[in-house]
């Protein structure tokens, strides 16, 4: 009877030692969320919504729309095949992903961990002795023997009380860095699907620049050609041969670069899709397989706090470093610990569990740190300085993706209109060499005007093809900085808190 009382009256207290530390208050600041900037647009003076075109591929004039929302898989746009499932495999395949779901549910399980906190420990043993005493200090209160047998077996239990709420900011500061790291994980989605366009485009306008110079060179060699004929005739000097030569020679030379570049790429992207250089990859790209998305989603600076990966896991830091001030204010209180045991000893196994072998212990401690050197003060305020140096690293973060949106929006309006130039450059280029060409042949003009000719329409060929592979760059460079849509990502709800099993 005396034990199911204790039993009892044990029950009731660790129950109501774990009420009083759920329903207690928690010392330290209650997390409050930053405002959102109250900017309505990235400019000074109004953006055109509408940019340059271009007569070209690649020259559709784009459309920026307040309203548009991003889709968790912008990469579509671009309308490529290749590129989708490329990206699907990257998804799949890429170790930087594995990793950061990896560290994610690492941290969630750290929050785990310390959630076990809130209950009581609760362990279990068994102490079986034999043991052997001098025969002069024998007891004689039982057998007076002096070799005999003991075993014990009891159960302890130990509840720190969260009087002061140590224990639920340190799970509040555990929680806002698992969020963190979900963030964190969502700009590795990201970065990689950003990084596998941008690649895709940079093979892109490298295998046109290659096909171009190969072009470049096949006219060079005919010109070089027409003014041997007329060399051997007497009609054209040593110089312009010469001349001639060296120009076909730097055309020949820049071809190598190009090469090195192009494979570099298909590197990369070997490796953002978890395949060695040495495995094959059958997707390849060229710029008239991508299509300019026309229509461009803008996010207002408010919403784009909500949106970006890095921005979120800013605050989620904030949010964990506010915590840690309560922590460390609390370990300047008391700390209240309950410790109770129940248990059983005989010198017999088998009188283990009779009444007259029981016991039972039940206390309690109050620790009040008085003295130790200023160390908890100081902890004190680290904590506070962390927590302010989390806060401007916040506005920081916050004011440099406001700065990423508006320098894109100004890259697409000036590339647009680069492209535009650049494609009447090479048409005018063009014209011009086709103009030199026959008056070189009806013997008009000179070697050396043919020659400038040549290289102006070269060079503006090839800015032509960079600036329409900028113009796809900097659509990613959007999508990118708007957050990339992961909202809106199929899979993202499945990685907002890894479960426990």
């Amino acid at each position: 009877m005396i034990k199911t009382k204790l039993r009892r009256s044990l029950h009731h207290t660790l129950a109501m030692a774990v009420a009083i530390t759920l329903t207690g208050c928690a010392v330290g600041p209650d997390y409050q969320r930053p405002q959102t900037p109250q900017a309505q647009s990235y400019s000074p003076t109004p953006m055109a919504s509408d940019t340059a075109s271009a007569a070209g591929p690649g020259g559709e004039a784009q459309h920026v729309l307040a309203s548009m929302d991003i889709p968790g898989q912008w990469w579509t746009l671009f309308h490529s095949a290749s590129l989708n499932g490329l990206i699907d495999d990257a998804l799949k395949h890429n170790a930087d992903i594995e990793a950061a779901h990896a560290s994610l549910q690492a941290a969630w399980e750290s929050v785990y961990a310390q959630r076990g906190a809130y209950f009581p420990t609760v362990n279990a043993s068994v102490n079986p002795t034999r043991q052997d005493d001098a025969n002069d200090v024998a007891s004689g209160v039982a057998s007076n023997a002096d070799l005999y047998t003991l075993t014990t077996a009891q159960v302890s239990v130990s509840y720190m009380l969260d009087i002061w709420g140590a224990n639920r900011r340190q799970v509040e500061s555990l929680t806002a860095q698992a969020n963190a790291q979900r963030f964190q994980l969502e700009a590795t989605y990201l970065s990689l699907t950003s990084n596998v366009v941008n690649t895709a485009i940079q093979e892109a306008s490298l295998r046109a620049q290659i096909e171009l110079t190969h072009k470049i060179i096949d006219e060079q060699e005919k010109i070089l050609a027409t003014l041997q004929r007329q060399q051997a005739l007497g009609d054209v000097s040593d110089a312009a041969v010469a001349a001639q030569v060296a120009t076909l020679e730097q055309s020949r030379a820049s071809l190598p670069p190009l090469d090195k570049q192009l494979a570099q790429q298909r590197d990369l992207l070997a490796t953002l899709t978890g395949r060695t250089p040495d495995q094959r990859i059958d997707a390849q790209f060229d710029l008239d397989g991508l299509q300019l998305p026309t229509q461009l989603p803008l996010s207002l600076p408010a919403q784009l706090v909500e949106q970006r990966p890095d921005v979120r896991a800013s605050e989620e830091q904030l949010h964990s470093a506010s915590a840690q001030v309560g922590v460390a204010i609390a370990n300047r209180l008391p700390n209240v610990q309950i410790n109770a045991s129940l248990g059983t000893a005989s010198e017999k196994t088998s009188q283990l569990f009779t009444a007259a072998s029981g016991f039972w212990a039940v206390g309690a401690s109050v620790t009040q740190p008085l003295f130790d050197g200023g160390t908890l003060k100081h902890k004190q305020r680290g904590a506070e300085a962390a927590y302010r140096q989390a806060a401007a690293q916040y506005r920081s973060t916050v004011l440099g993706a406001v700065q990423n949106v508006a320098d894109t929006l100004h890259a697409i309006d000036a590339d647009a209109r680069s492209l535009a130039a650049a494609e009447r450059a090479e048409q005018a280029a063009a014209h011009s060499l086709d103009i030199a060409r026959r008056q070189l042949a009806l013997g008009d003009i000179s070697e050396s005007a043919m020659l400038n000719a040549q290289l102006t329409w070269q060079q503006a060929a090839l800015n032509l093809v960079q600036a329409r592979a900028a113009r796809y760059a900097d659509t990613v460079a959007l999508f990118q900085s708007l957050g990339g849509g992961w909202w809106h990502r199929q899979d993202a709800g499945s990685v907002a808190e890894v479960k426990s099993p």
